[in-house]
């Protein structure tokens, strides 16, 4: 058993549907990895119970997640979600990575302030206290819900090293400056012909073309010279 109040090598889970992975994803995953000092992984979900199925195939949205953190220290990639049958539950995740690394491992999940503002709608919200800690990226303090206010109220950790000498239960904010463009806009983008590859990696953006993911290849069609095949 872990000595009370001793500073341990915190987990850090990044979840998301990455649909696809974008430039905000990373930057925010960057700054999580800086500030916390650890390893960051990004978690793709399988079906989301949230919102309509992803536009890219769970394979594709891991390919280019490889691509996208491909030579990147501090980040890797966690594929449990995908190993499992059904919505990609956030408690029944970590449920299951607790019967992996038992009860005593720091882990934390970074999440949006947008997300975590909308916890109380998300399965068993209230256990999730109970199983990891928050990293919130967020620009400017949030206004939450008074049931979700309440659940945090002191819980707020001061410091990163506060994370690391419990295993779960409290919230750590990190403000810093957040990409103003969402996975939603980039596919809207691609659809519409729009400029779009600013928005994502390099080589996330050539397979973005070579597969035509999310409409690029109808644009590409419709790009292409008159006579030619």
């Amino acid at each position: 058993m872990a000595t009370p109040g001793a500073v341990r090598e915190l987990r850090v889970l990044y979840g998301g549907t990455f649909d696809p992975v974008h430039c905000g994803h990373l930057a925010v995953a960057r700054a999580a990895r800086d500030a916390l000092d650890t390893t960051v992984a990004l978690m793709p979900a399988a079906d989301p119970p949230h919102r309509a199925a992803p536009g890219a195939a769970a394979p594709q949205r891991v390919a280019m997640l490889e691509l996208a953190i491909a030579g990147e220290t501090g980040l890797a990639l966690d594929t449990r979600e995908l190993h499992r049958d059904g919505p990609s539950w956030t408690v029944d995740t970590l449920r299951d990575l607790r019967a992996e690394i038992g009860d005593d491992v720091p882990v934390a999940l970074l999440v949006g302030a947008d997300g975590f503002a909308a916890l109380p709608t998300w399965k068993e919200w209230r256990a999730l206290f109970a199983l990891a800690h928050f990293v919130l990226a967020e620009r400017t303090a949030a206004v939450w819900l008074p049931e979700l206010a309440a659940a945090v109220a002191g819980r707020e950790a001061g410091s990163p090293d506060a994370l690391r000498s419990a295993a779960a239960g409290r919230v750590l904010r990190l403000h810093q400056p957040l990409f103003p463009h969402s996975a939603t806009e980039v596919r809207a983008r691609i659809a519409a012909g729009r400029d779009w590859e600013a928005l994502v990696p390099a080589p996330v953006a050539g397979y973005i073309r070579a597969h035509g993911l999310y409409g690029a290849a109808r644009r590409a069609a419709a790009d292409a010279p008159a006579g030619r095949a």
